[in-house]
């Protein structure tokens, strides 16, 4: 059985060995797992710039910087929890039906196991599978969204699956539980008034970034904090965070959340019943000296660390009252 913590930096130079998320061992075997990072090198549902398939390899290659305590959470996380890199879904690159069926097959497998996913992507149409399988095991979740986009068009060039329409389909699927569903940082122009209809109608939240600037940072939290009642997933599209920051991306948006703004809410998930998640759309053709995918691979090690501290809070005897 291998130590499931990343190796020893003092011992092993951060830039040697075959590149695994921050440096954790490599299993195929998830049995024994608490939390499975995966990814799901698919960018057939991109309908701009291509590149995503790309982003899991080269997230883990960013990721080896990144030191293994938590100071803001005081947490280390691979103390309290068995984490391992278990590798990439063997996608259809042709075909998206396909390549859903696939994420589901591994996914199906994991939670079974009482393993939680953090997916890497990828482009954002492998959320959709990503959810049918987690509400498989937990029945419709509630989820906590970052994006410049809504991601609820309804088709493309008659497509229903593309990168633009995994939430809608979510939706209709009934795998969202839409009043406890609330969408960060949307904003830029879209088609028309009515492309916000469909959340609308749903009850679902939506935070665009200009409420974002005037309300600051502790209203978003709070509001994050209301969906904890029941099992969440987190979703985070790179194109959340300002093109300044994370300029490798398939559809950026100007005027987007800063690097230590996203690292802060991910943050403020500590708390929630967080059963799955995913970091999509890191487009590595288009990033500039890896900052895009530097950003990622420490917002999936916030990930990670609000999960050891979940599980460590969970641990400590609860206050008389």
């Amino acid at each position: 059985m291998p130590e499931f913590r990343p190796r020893d930096s003092f011992r092993s130079p951060r830039f040697a060995q075959p590149a695994t998320f921050m440096r954790l061992p490599h299993v195929e075997n998830v049995d024994g797992l608490d939390v499975a990072v995966l990814g799901v090198p698919f960018d057939g549902g991109t309908s701009y710039r291509t590149g995503s398939r790309f982003g899991p390899r080269e997230i883990r290659a960013q990721s080896s910087l990144i030191r293994p305590y938590h100071p803001a959470l005081d947490v280390s996380p691979f103390e309290v929890l068995r984490v391992a890199d278990v590798g990439d879904v063997d996608v259809n690159p042709l075909n998206i039906e396909d390549t859903h069926a696939r994420v589901q097959a591994v996914l199906d497998e994991m939670l079974e196991l009482g393993v939680i996913p953090i997916c890497v992507g990828g482009d954002h149409s492998i959320s959709l599978a990503i959810l049918r399988s987690v509400v498989r095991r937990h029945g419709p979740v509630g989820m906590v969204h970052f994006d410049s986009h809504q991601d609820m068009w309804d088709e493309y060039f008659g497509n229903r699956y593309f990168h633009g329409t995994p939430f809608r389909r979510a939706v209709e699927e009934n795998l969202l539980d839409t009043h406890r569903v609330i969408q960060i940082g949307i904003r830029g122009p879209v088609y028309s008034s009515d492309d916000f209809e469909f959340a609308r109608s749903h009850g679902t939240k939506t935070i665009r970034i200009e409420q974002l600037a005037r309300d600051g940072l502790a209203s978003v939290k709070k509001q994050i904090s209301a969906v904890r009642d029941g099992p969440v997933y987190l979703s985070f599209d790179i194109d959340g965070v300002d093109p300044a920051f994370a300029p490798g991306t398939g559809t950026p948006e100007v005027g987007g959340l800063t690097s230590r703004e996203a690292l802060e809410l991910v943050r403020a998930l500590e708390g929630l019943q967080l059963v799955g998640a995913d970091v999509v759309e890191v487009s590595p053709p288009y990033d500039h000296a890896g900052i895009t995918s530097l950003l990622a691979a420490n917002l999936l090690f916030e990930i990670v660390s609000v999960l050891a501290a979940n599980r460590l809070r969970h641990k400590q005897p609860q206050p008389e009252a």
